[in-house]
């Protein structure tokens, strides 16, 4: 999918995108992977890829001096202006994840949540990651997965998703804790963690450190 394409699939749901995830995901795996995210600290400057409407944006800015939010959809950004107005702390600025205009080594902290398992080619943006990060640098990734869901609550995962969002994007993939360790792993990150959170629902919490040079 092209990223003139990806934007036009995820723009015709930013007025509600929030509340559309909270349905099909469910309000308590949002809650258990904002409570894992309050928990990282020391971050102070951070890039957040494929904002959206800013839902994980507000727990950042909570805990960092200042968030660069960035999204491909300039809908998504509108919403996102909207919800974030009063953090003082947050920038937003449109940007393609996968082929950003950051010099190298620009950043000390990146996050992306709902975003790798939704690309064609995810190692895409886990190398420009990479690229704009600094030595050492960490990266941090939520993404929503059916591994470890019954047949039936995959079933009723996917009827919600359709329902909402119609059929996903060409490349969607929910990967297992493994699964997206060995691919951010394969473009030159040390993984420290990846776990499997929830119940009903499920996502992989992951956090890696560039290798240095």
């Amino acid at each position: 999918m092209t990223g003139e394409r990806k934007e036009e699939y995820w723009s015709r749901f930013a007025d509600t995108f929030n509340d559309d995830q909270t349905y099909i995901v469910g309000e308590q795996i949002q809650r258990q992977l904002m409570e894992k995210l309050s928990q990282e600290k020391g971050l102070d400057d951070i890039l957040e890829l494929g904002c959206g409407a800013g839902f994980y944006t507000k727990t950042l800015a909570a805990n960092c001096r200042q968030v660069l939010a960035t999204d491909l959809s300039d809908e998504m950004l509108a919403k996102a202006r909207a919800e974030l107005k009063e953090l003082q702390n947050v920038t937003l600025e449109k940007a393609d994840c996968e082929k950003t205009t950051y010099p190298d080594g620009r950043f000390g902290n990146i996050f992306m949540s709902n975003l790798v398992h939704v690309l064609e080619n995810p190692s895409l943006v886990l190398s420009e990651s990479h690229r704009i990060l600094k030595d050492k640098g960490q990266i941090i990734i939520i993404g929503y997965t059916s591994h470890g869901l019954t047949f039936f609550e995959k079933i009723k995962l996917v009827m919600r998703y359709l329902k909402v969002w119609g059929r996903p994007p060409k490349g969607f993939h929910g990967y297992s804790p493994d699964e997206l360790r060995l691919l951010v792993e394969s473009t030159g990150f040390e993984v420290e963690e990846s776990l499997l959170i929830g119940d009903k629902s499920k996502a992989v919490y992951l956090k890696g450190r560039k290798i240095s040079a």
